[in-house]
């Protein structure tokens, strides 16, 4: 099979999956999702395995566009040592590789949201504090957003050449390693935006619309550094206006509109 029509479907299924998981997504909520879900607790109320079900359908839907690059050339080497009679690995073991990242970082982002919510519950803090803490995360976001260690990921992210020159390793384990190392790039590259997921709403879409197609374009767009700032300081100021105004935060609820399950 000629290399081009290799890579086209490849990235057709990365599309593919990437559909269908925002289709799964969008009907999810269309159908009001499940009636015991809280959209303004951070775990929204589920169980943890649920939690991450829905966690990795939603870095399907996010992070496949974005990786799309980086598996198409790990594809393409692995095709060149086929040609050559070398053995070579299969471009899926690599895309597992790296989604054992996202699956592990669901599982810490449970814990931390079933810790906050427990804190939150024991303290007793009002609505508008929840907010305001909500206002700050958003900041650490963006701030997040103009640092050093951002600009070194985000880097290493953007050049798939130069991710395989440096950090090649061959056979199944090897490309696991190699998912695994890109997975770590591209976790330091987004982990403060998906954290200000929690404050915005886990399930907000048009959120995660917005996290989505800044994560793709900081990673292949021309200037995709210098988006990676702009979108820093946007952060800075909404976190900031949540801090004066919380209910310009979408899961803000004042306490005589929040029901009691």
């Amino acid at each position: 099979m000629p290399l081009t029509l290799q890579r086209n479907i490849i990235l057709a299924l990365l599309i593919a999956a990437a559909a269908a998981a925002w289709w799964a997504l969008l009907a999810w909520q269309q159908t009001g999702m499940d009636a015991d879900m809280r959209m303004d607790f951070p775990t929204m109320g589920i169980t943890a395995a649920l939690f991450l079900a829905v966690w990795l359908i939603m870095m399907i839907a996010m992070m496949f566009p974005a990786a799309a690059p980086m598996i198409l050339t790990f594809h393409q080497v692995q095709s060149g040592k086929r040609g050559r009679g070398q053995a070579f690995v299969s471009t899926w073991v690599f895309v597992a590789g790296y989604m054992l990242v996202w699956t592990a970082t669901g599982v810490l982002a449970f814990a931390g949201a079933a810790g906050a919510e427990m804190l939150a519950a024991h303290v007793g803090l009002s609505a508008a504090t929840d907010a305001r803490i909500g206002g700050a995360l958003l900041m650490v976001a963006g701030a997040y957003q103009l640092s050093q260690l951002k600009d070194l990921c985000l880097a290493k992210c953007r050049s798939p050449i130069g991710f395989i020159l440096t950090s090649w390793r061959d056979g199944r384990l090897g490309a696991v390693r190699m998912g695994l190392r890109h997975g770590l790039f591209c976790l330091g590259c987004c982990w403060l935006l998906f954290l200000a997921l929690f404050p915005l709403g886990i399930m907000n879409l048009a959120a995660m619309a917005v996290v989505t197609l800044l994560v793709f374009a900081e990673k292949t767009f021309p200037y995709g550094e210098r988006i990676a700032k702009v979108s820093g300081v946007a952060l800075l100021l909404y976190g900031a206006a949540v801090l004066i105004l919380p209910q310009a935060l979408p899961t803000f609820q004042p306490m005589d509109t929040m029901t009691i399950n």
